[in-house]
């Protein structure tokens, strides 16, 4: 039935020559089925998507990874539709593929890029090996309220981080060469803003001002178009009255326009369909035009584009030109992925890397991203020779699904290891581990085997208490209102702390949880969010010190819940919090008479401060900061200046020290965060080794979108500090003295 136009004997010099080649041999209906992005998860698709493929009305399939369905599906497409233009197969890979790592919150606190990209290649190898050339990752929204279920798959509450790790979550994905193999196409999702949703609630709507999108959510975005992604997706949210999936200025005015992405752009599962919902069209003829006009090019699972497009331009009311343009990035997708010289994936097939290799990765990758949040006494790392008994306890020491977390599809479970297993084979002839799970699950309200828990507890030498919640928990449409630890966990906890037995505790989790009324029940306190396959190993080598802890919040840790939205790099108000001016409510008498109190912005029963700050985690050893210099009192545009400060790992052991560097714009035409992020290092020190760490900063570094829309630095006073975390008092200053 194939008419042959791709084929060797008429393979023209280019992808564009050959991507105009098959559009001129196009109808209206073929170029608006290569928009058709489809399900195929049925166990038997060809039975039915089957008619619509050989009906050229489907371009791409998701959710298909069985290997033999794959080659069915494609060799419809092939063999039994009019121009045999392939199909393109895609699913959400989002933290690995059957080797699972750390969510991507998680590995975002490894402050880490090349893990990050070591990450995404191997689930890219592991996904082309079963023909997916697609994923719908990296998720590069700002996340700063922990009751949005979608955290999870963030890289945090900061710009430049969450831009830094973006990128390298694209080229670990992409490779040097899309045709590659093992190579897979980066989405960067989701344009823009939903981070911000209401409450934290799922598919709310947003309201961000116009700078606020520009100098926070906008910037992981352009790193990932400069680092070559290939493909964005909107956002299901709606940004102050215009869904983003039919946002012309958005789309069209800044990630085209001003960004310059040439891209494709896909829609989120039907959010040209909710265009409707939303209030913003009438039916799906106007959502598919409003959409494709906007700048959507591909529509997953609406089937707008396919049924009203080339009636939409038959009647004039769509220039056939933005369908050309649609269909020609689809192609030229296709063709740079390599997908019609290798339809079958063939070449993919062996390249995955070793399983052993695969699983190392990922146990390197679990220990970076664990943070040590809490250690008194210095009661880690445990001495396992000194070991004669430990306890393991809590409903997430023993679940091998729950520790993979959201979003994991083809994570296989016989990969992961638990805590549990991992301590009892870590100690196997060394010392007894006693293993008691005390709640079925993280949600569990029977207190009934506490009891159990408690004897086992005082029978050992130490306790490893694992808390938290499940995977389920957290995720797409998975918000909380209440983030403490769900469940009688928090009982748990406190009748594990009154043995007075040496308690670690570990919380795997998709999110921050508010752990003040559970904190001081942990002596050391490790948070492990999901740590995929081997997180059980990974926790076992930090717990006994043969990985020093290296981890560092991503995002800021709340006291409670009413202190959402909270994150380092707020605006400095005109009354701010500081030590001096904050009352707690219970030092109001009672009858006072009417007063504003402090007088300065915070909350008066949990103050200002988060419970830990951004960029917090500490180390099995100490390090010093020496003070911060600049090389000269001012630079100007075109200049560079060097800050420097002297690191000392002045303890007895070995680590790594996430060092952060922070500016403060003193004044601007807009106000300007008290803190932001321009630079970070890991440094490696042997104990007792002292090095001077070094970063310049140029103009770029102090630029942002200014009142007047453009975009650049202003001539002005500037703090700068060097620390291990956001509050770090340890800083200079210096003066931007011209700017371009």
């Amino acid at each position: 039935m194939a008419e042959a136009v791709i084929t060797d004997d008429l393979m023209p010099a280019s992808v564009e020559e050959l991507v105009e080649a098959i559009l001129s041999e196009m109808t209206l209906e073929e170029k608006a089925g290569q928009l058709n992005s489809v399900d195929a998860s049925n166990p038997t698709p060809s039975e039915r998507i089957g008619d619509d493929i050989r009906a050229g009305r489907v371009g791409a399939v998701l959710n298909q990874v069985e290997l033999h369905e794959v080659c069915a599906l494609q060799h419809i497409a092939l063999e039994e539709t009019r121009l045999g233009v392939p199909l393109l197969f895609s699913r959400d890979v989002i933290h690995g593929f059957n080797t699972v790592f750390p969510l991507p919150i998680g590995q975002a606190s490894s402050w880490n890029p090349d893990m990050v990209r070591e990450g995404a290649r191997i689930a890219a190898a592991e996904a082309a090996a079963t023909g997916v050339r697609w994923t719908f990752a990296p998720m590069v929204d700002i996340s700063r309220d922990a009751r949005w279920g979608r955290i999870a798959e963030s890289l945090g509450e900061d710009p430049y981080l969450a831009s830094v790790l973006g990128a390298a979550m694209v080229k670990g994905f992409q490779g040097d060469d899309l045709s590659a193999p093992g190579s897979i196409a980066a989405c960067v999702k989701h344009y823009a803003g939903y981070g911000a949703s209401e409450a934290g609630r799922d598919y709310a709507a947003t309201t961000i001002a116009d700078n606020e999108m520009r100098n926070v959510y906008l910037p992981p975005f352009k790193a990932a178009a400069d680092a070559g992604a290939a493909t964005f997706m909107t956002s299901f949210g709606d940004i102050d009255g215009v869904p983003a999936t039919g946002n012309d200025y958005l789309i069209n005015g800044i990630l085209r326009g001003e960004i310059g992405f040439e891209g494709l752009m896909i829609s989120d599962w039907d959010s040209i369909g909710q265009l409707i919902i939303h209030g913003f069209c009438e039916d799906p003829t106007e959502a598919a035009k409003v959409a494709a006009e906007a700048g959507v090019d591909m529509d997953m699972m609406s089937s707008a584009f396919v049924d009203c497009l080339p009636a939409l331009v038959r009647e004039g009311q769509m220039d056939e030109a933005v369908l050309d343009t649609m269909a020609r990035r689809v192609l030229t997708l296709k063709f740079k992925l390599g997908v019609v010289d290798d339809p079958y994936a063939d070449l993919h097939r062996d390249g995955t890397p070793p399983v052993k290799d695969a699983l190392a990765a990922a146990q390197r990758a679990a220990a970076e991203s664990m943070v040590l949040l809490k250690n008194k006494n210095d009661v880690l790392p445990l001495n396992f020779d000194a070991l004669e008994s430990l306890a393991v306890i809590g409903p997430l020491a023993d679940q091998p699904e729950d520790q993979m977390g959201t979003w994991v599809f083809d994570g296989e479970a016989e990969r992961s290891i638990t805590p549990a297993t991992a301590f009892k084979a870590a100690l196997d002839g060394r010392a007894e581990v006693k293993f008691v799970p005390a709640l079925t699950h993280s949600r569990d309200t029977n207190t009934a085997q506490i009891r159990h828990a408690v004897d086992a507890a005082l029978k050992s030498d130490a306790v490893v208490l694992c808390l938290g919640e499940e995977a389920i928990l957290s995720g797409e449409a998975h918000s909380r209102a209440d983030i403490t630890l769900p469940g009688a966990q928090v009982e748990l906890a406190r009748a594990i702390k009154a043995t007075g037995k040496p308690v670690i505790g570990v919380i795997l989790a998709g999110r921050p949880l508010a752990l003040t009324n559970v904190e001081n029940c942990f002596d050391a306190l490790i948070y492990a969010w999901h740590p995929g396959s081997m997180g059980g190993p990974a926790l076992v080598d930090l717990v006994s010190g043969a990985v020093a802890p290296s981890g560092k919040l991503p995002v800021s840790f709340p006291v409670s819940v009413g202190q959402i939205p909270i994150h380092y790099n707020h605006k400095n108000s005109g009354r701010p919090a500081e030590p001096h001016n904050v009352v707690h409510i219970d030092d109001i008498p009672v009858g006072a008479g009417q007063t504003s109190l402090g007088m300065s912005s915070f909350h008066l029963d949990d103050g200002y401060q988060p419970l830990y700050p951004f960029g917090h985690g500490l180390s099995y050893t100490q390090f010093d900061y020496g003070p911060v210099t600049v090389s000269a009192p001012g630079f100007a545009a075109g200049e560079t200046l060097t800050v420097e400060c002297e690191l000392s790992n002045t303890g007895e052991r070995d680590g790594v020290e996430v060092v952060q560097l922070y500016i403060r714009d003193r004044a601007g035409s807009l106000t300007r965060p008290v803190r932001e992020l321009k630079a970070f290092r890991r440094v490696a020190l042997k104990a007792g080794e002292t090095t001077i760490v070094r970063f310049e900063l140029t103009e770029a570094d102090l630029a942002f979108s200014r009142r007047d829309k453009s975009f650049g630095a202003e001539p002005g006073l500037f703090d700068v500090w060097v620390g291990g975390d956001s509050t770090t008092q340890n800083g200079a200053h210096f003066r931007l003295t011209s700017a371009t």
